[in-house]
């Protein structure tokens, strides 16, 4: 399942986001998107989990939980058309 982490710190890294997910199980994958005019964070990215049940029970605890001083706002990404 791939998921949106949203409201980020603007200096949260990666491995950062991959490391606060591991904790629910197996990451795939994990990206911070970056603005490519300034080089900084955007304060979101998207986490892929390979169990469904493992990347479910992340969303339900981690939406609205603070890290780094800011509710994070974690979801099922949408796919983009």
């Amino acid at each position: 399942m791939n998921i949106y982490v949203g409201n980020l710190n603007y200096q949260i890294k990666e491995a950062d986001l991959q490391q606060i997910l591991e904790d629910y199980g197996t990451v795939t994958s994990a990206k911070v998107i970056i603005d490519r005019e300034t080089g900084r964070s955007k304060g979101f990215g998207f986490v892929e989990m390979a169990n469904d049940a493992e990347a479910t029970k992340a969303i339900t605890e981690l939406n609205g939980a603070e890290f780094e001083g800011r509710a994070m706002v974690v979801k099922e990404a949408r796919p983009k058309f």
